[in-house]
């Protein structure tokens, strides 16, 4: 246990292996004076290896998919040791969860890490991702917030003040929605209008039965976070290169938000990953994530007008499952 400013720290690790990406965050964590955690990042990774290729098709992880997230896996393994993290979570969510070889999955992480992999269920992932969030969000944010946290396979729908209290994880993801709408679409073109049309019927179902759990009347606040949110975010602000600290409580308005997705969904793949922000592997499917978050914002601020109030900017998070996941370890060893 090391000691800072006469307080125990102590070294975690938490790795995020989603659908279209595994991510890896190693961080010195302490108590602040009232008892909350302060994460003190050392360093923060991010590989896209795609696990979830075909899942939603296939009901089963790819063999080379499996390959590809073992070979980061291995990557970072050795960051661990050289950092001699002291404790380490590993958290897979979204396609791990669905597909009938998990098990394969499982054993062959716990080969290269000598920790148990946990295959959380969707609730346990909108916790973690609503603990990262709101962990480095100024105060003063109104409240209830709706922190939604955009994966490759799943979507998670959070409303909370100083804890959660309505949360659904959505079988809606980037990969989930391009595998199944845009699959066909021609990558020199952007998205035709009637396979957007398609998918946003789709995805306006899933949150009609997403309603059902979280009340969209409810929210003050909407705060975007993870890959699809922050890639949006980096467009609207005009970024040459991906800047997080620029990104992280960024506020954008409802137009800036619309332009940006309109571009993710009218430009050909090869003009998105061009973007100086644009991580590879992830502009084929970023048309899809930005239309689901369109779907989403704009359903929240009609909820809102609906109620005589008006929701006329969202804040986006840096932070999210990540940050939750070395949280929930720091919890126990602090």
């Amino acid at each position: 246990m090391r000691v800072w400013e006469n307080r125990p720290v102590t070294r975690v690790a938490g790795i995020d292996c989603g659908t279209n990406s595994i991510r890896l965050l190693v961080a010195d964590a302490r108590r602040r004076e009232d008892g909350s955690l302060e994460l003190t990042d050392l360093t923060r990774q991010m590989r896209i290896v795609r696990l979830g290729q075909g899942v939603d098709r296939t009901g089963r992880l790819d063999p080379v998919a499996i390959d590809r997230t073992i070979g980061a896996l291995v990557e970072y393994e050795r960051m661990l040791r050289r950092l001699d993290a002291s404790a380490v979570r590993f958290v897979a969510t979204s396609a791990t969860r669905d597909a009938q070889n998990r098990q394969e999955f499982v054993d062959a992480v716990r080969s290269v890490l000598g920790v148990e992999p946990e295959v959380v269920e969707g609730t346990e992932e909108a916790a973690l991702s609503f603990c990262g969030a709101v962990s480095a969000l100024e105060a003063g944010e109104p409240t209830p917030m709706l922190v939604v946290d955009i994966g490759g396979g799943s979507t998670e729908l959070v409303l909370g003040d100083s804890k959660v209290r309505q949360a659904i994880s959505v079988d809606m993801g980037a990969v989930r929605v391009t595998e199944k709408f845009f699959a066909q679409c021609a990558p020199e073109q952007g998205i035709p209008t009637a396979d957007e049309e398609r998918a946003s019927a789709w995805i306006d179902e899933q949150l009609d039965s997403a309603e059902q759990v979280v009340d969209f009347d409810r929210v003050a606040s909407l705060v975007g976070v993870a890959g699809t949110v922050t890639t949006v975010t980096a467009h609207a602000l005009k970024l040459s290169t991906y800047q997080p600290e620029k990104i992280h409580g960024a506020r954008l308005s409802l137009s800036q938000i619309d332009e940006a997705v309109r571009f993710m969904i009218e430009q050909p793949i090869a003009v998105k990953a061009a973007l100086g922000f644009m991580p590879d592997g992830r502009q084929d499917v970023i048309a899809a994530g930005a239309l689901i978050w369109s779907r989403i914002v704009h359903r929240v601020a009609e909820r809102a007008a609906r109620r005589g109030t008006r929701i006329t900017s969202v804040c986006t998070s840096e932070h999210d499952i990540l940050d939750g996941i070395a949280m929930s370890i720091a919890q126990k060893c602090l």
